[in-house]
Parts: C-alpha cells; sequence; structure tokens
C-alpha cells in the first residue's frame, strides 16, 4: 500500500507535469430569473387585471425574484381611480390585503401597446428610450423568463386599449428571442378570452417555451370575485387560482404539472391549455417565479368559482348586481340609474348583432339563410391568419360603432371573422362587405 508522502508525491508531479497554458473548463454560469408582468387593459371594469398582475408582483418578489429584474406594465388607473373608495389600494380577492403597494411600475398609461411590450420582451433598449422607466428584459442564455399577460383577447389576438396583438407578431418575436439567445427556458402564463389561440399550431415544442392559457381557442375567460363596495370583479378565475395556489405552496418542491393539474381542475369555467415543450412540466415552479420561501401568511379565500361569469358579461352583470342591491335598500335613484345602463349595454349589444349580421348577408348572399346561420353560430379555428389579421384591422378602423379593440362583446364577434375567413371567400369580399355596412 502506498504512504501518504507518495501518494503526495505522485500528486504533485502530476500537476507539474501539466502543460503550461492548461486552463480549467469554466464552470456553466448560473442563471438568474426575469419576470415581465402585463395588464393589458384600462377602466374601472377592468380592475380585475391590474389586480391579477400586482398579486403577480407580490408572488414573485416575495420569493426573491429581484426587483430590478421584474418589469411591470400596466395601465395604472385604478389604484387612484374617482370609483375607488380605498384610494392606493387594490385587492385581489374579498377582504384581501393591498397589493398594489410596493409594486413597480415600468410602463402607465398609452405606453401599455403592443410595441412597448413587444421592445420589452426583445430587450430592446434603444427603442424605448424616454418612454416609462425604458427597463427591458436583460435576459441571457443562461436565465429564465416568467411572462404573465393579463387582458381581453379574441381568436388570434390580444387587446390592448387602442391596438390589437397578433399572435403572429408574438410568435414571431418568441422564435427570435429563442434565435438570440436571451433565454434558457421561458414560461408564459395567458389570461384573456380565446387565448389557447395565441399559441396553438404557432408555438415551437423544441425551444423551451412552455405557454399556459386560460382558455382554449373559442372559450371565453372568467371574471370571478365581484365585490359589492367596489363594484367590480376582483380577478379572474385562471389567475387567482394559479397565484392562490402559489400563495399556498412550496415552490421549490411543486412542479409547473402539478400546479397546471390543480389550476386545470379548479378553473372548471374554461379548458386551461398549455402549449410548447410540455416537458419543461417536470421544472419545479421555483425556476421562474422564485425559490426563496415566502413567509406571508395567506388567508383562506372563497371559492372563486361561484360567481365566475364570462369575460363579455362582466359590464351587464356589475350593474345587475348594482341593480339587486338598491332593490334591496330600496334606492331607486340608484335603481333607476343601474336600469338605464342595462339598456344601454343591451342597446349596444343589439347594434353590434345588426352590423355584424349585415356583413355576414352581405358576404354570404342575403337569400343564403344556412350559410348566414353557420357563419354566425360555427366555432372554426383560426388557421387563415393572412386573411383573418388584416379584416380585424380593419373592421377595428372602419367600424366604430363596434367600439374595438376596447368593448368585449364585440372582440367576441370576432369569431364570427374566422367563420368567414374560413370559408372561401376572399379577404376582398369581407373587407368590401365591411366598407358598404360600416363607411
Amino acid at each position: 500500500m502506498l504512504s501518504t508522502a507518495a501518494v503526495v508525491f505522485i500528486l504533485v508531479s502530476v500537476t507539474f507535469a501539466l502543460p503550461s497554458d492548461f486552463k480549467l473548463p469554466k464552470l456553466k454560469e448560473a442563471g438568474t430569473q426575469w419576470a415581465l408582468l402585463v395588464a393589458g387593459s384600462n377602466g374601472w371594469g377592468n380592475y380585475r387585471h391590474q389586480a391579477d398582475v400586482c398579486h403577480a408582483y407580490n408572488i414573485v418578489r416575495g420569493h426573491g425574484v429581484p426587483e430590478e429584474q421584474i418589469i411591470v406594465m400596466m395601465y395604472d388607473d385604478i389604484a387612484y381611480n374617482k370609483e375607488n373608495p380605498n384610494p392606493g389600494e387594490i385587492i385581489n380577492q374579498p377582504g384581501g390585503e393591498n397589493v398594489y403597494k410596493g409594486v413597480k411600475i415600468d410602463y402607465r398609461g398609452k405606453d401599455v401597446n403592443p410595441t412597448t411590450f413587444l421592445n420589452v420582451l426583445q430587450g430592446k433598449e434603444e427603442n424605448v428610450k424616454g418612454i416609462g422607466s425604458g427597463k427591458v428584459l436583460k435576459s441571457k442564455s443562461t436565465d429564465n423568463v416568467f411572462v404573465n399577460f393579463v387582458d381581453h383577447g379574441a381568436p388570434g389576438l390580444i387587446a390592448f386599449p387602442d391596438e390589437f396583438l397578433h399572435a403572429v407578431d408574438l410568435n414571431i418575436v418568441l422564435d427570435r428571442m429563442h434565435d438570440n439567445k436571451q433565454y434558457h427556458q421561458l414560461l408564459f402564463y395567458l389570461e384573456t378570452c380565446e387565448s389557447g389561440s395565441m399559441f396553438s399550431s404557432l408555438l415551437r415544442k423544441d425551444y423551451n417555451i412552455l405557454a399556459v392559457t386560460a382558455a382554449n381557442s373559442t372559450q371565453s375567460s372568467f371574471a370571478c370575485y365581484f365585490d359589492t363596495k367596489l363594484r367590480t370583479f376582483l380577478g379572474d378565475l385562471f389567475s387567482v387560482n394559479w397565484m392562490q395556489n402559489s400563495d399556498n405552496r412550496n415552490l421549490n418542491s411543486e412542479t409547473i404539472d402539478e400546479q397546471f393539474s390543480i389550476v386545470r381542475k379548479e378553473t372548471n369555467k374554461s379548458h386551461v391549455m398549455e402549449f410548447g415543450d410540455l416537458a419543461m412540466n417536470q421544472l419545479m415552479l421555483s425556476n421562474f417565479l422564485g425559490s426563496e420561501q415566502n413567509n406571508h401568511i395567506v388567508l383562506d379565500a372563497p371559492n372563486p368559482n361561484l360567481d365566475a361569469v364570462p369575460s363579455e358579461d362582466v359590464d351587464i352583470t356589475i350593474q345587475r348586481n348594482i341593480y339587486q342591491a338598491a332593490k334591496e335598500q330600496n334606492d331607486k335613484k340608484e335603481m333607476e340609474e343601474s336600469w338605464a345602463n342595462i339598456a344601454a349595454i343591451m342597446k349596444k349589444r343589439e347594434e353590434t348583432d345588426s352590423i355584424i349580421k349585415q356583413i355576414v348577408s352581405l358576404v354570404a348572399g342575403d337569400w343564403n339563410f344556412r350559410e348566414q346561420y353557420q357563419m354566425l353560430t360555427g366555432e372554426n379555428d383560426l388557421f387563415k391568419l393572412d386573411c383573418y389579421a388584416p379584416i380585424v384591422e380593419h373592421l377595428k378602423d372602419s367600424c366604430g360603432d363596434l367600439d374595438l379593440p376596447s368593448n368585449r362583446y364585440s372582440l367576441k364577434h370576432l369569431r364570427i371573422v374566422v367563420n368567414l375567413c374560413e370559408r372561401p371567400y376572399s379577404t376582398d369580399a369581407i373587407i368590401s362587405a365591411i366598407d358598404k355596412v360600416c363607411v
């Protein structure tokens, strides 16, 4: 057996026998975490979107993602809105804590738009100079990125207050980020109606991106937690479910798949979907939401499914709830006001229905009732994006009475544009019909 001295002698000899230019291989650089959190809507009726994003900020910040690596885009017209009886406060569940406190907002108001969002996502700092904080994702090939987007949507698009972000444009940017090695793995949680259509048949399965959506390609997403004092909904069903799960679990031991399974079961009004690299499902949530243990105590929350309503019915449900509360208090003035608001909403819906029906009648032929019925009621998947996108943009620009992109009831009717595009009608014929009805 060799003595200790002999072993040392051999090791020293081997060490000194190495070439003079020998260098130890570099250890792989440890990655960091980045989060981009976006509420793409505005107005008191959309309170829930900014509440969701503020809650998401508290989750990633509370689990240790550094403040300088979190980017927040939200209109910021809720916390100090004249409708808010508690200025400076936003809550995401009944009796909940103020999730607005401490949130660092980088882009507000009109800066919340598709162009800024895509520039921030791609790390194009030079394109956002003089806009908001100018902060962008500076993630590298070793970094994980979490994107949480909450807003209105329709087939193949996300609706900002004044503009659309189309599915093709988003996926082109995600592809570019992969090619430019701007992330190691990317997790995208999307809360919009028809959110599955943003990724279905578009998101690559081999690009280390996993997208989880609140609904499939044809369903609405759902608002929840109506607050009688605030007179609006506090959260969205999918978002509330994944965030309440994150609040109450150890993210270092819960996989994305475990959360997905729980949230899919609890979000029972729509089909929660996943797209892209499904192998990422086995990763721990801490890879994206932060690995530090959040010792914040979270109180039990009511079941969000109990009062959940489709996004397109939020405005009228709010007024009906106000009317019912006024009736119970025998407040006749409040009853009259809310009833008038309900009547105005219904009239607007009738006008929207009429515009769309006239367009369909001109395209399909006013005599072809069967074809018209199929166009008005069908739920085709969106494939002909080269037809759909320009028609939707033309409809927004030409039909002011539809109030696109802000009117959720009008957004719901864009599925009819999908139906028209998936039939053998030319883009020119559809645009011509729009011009005859709207211009």
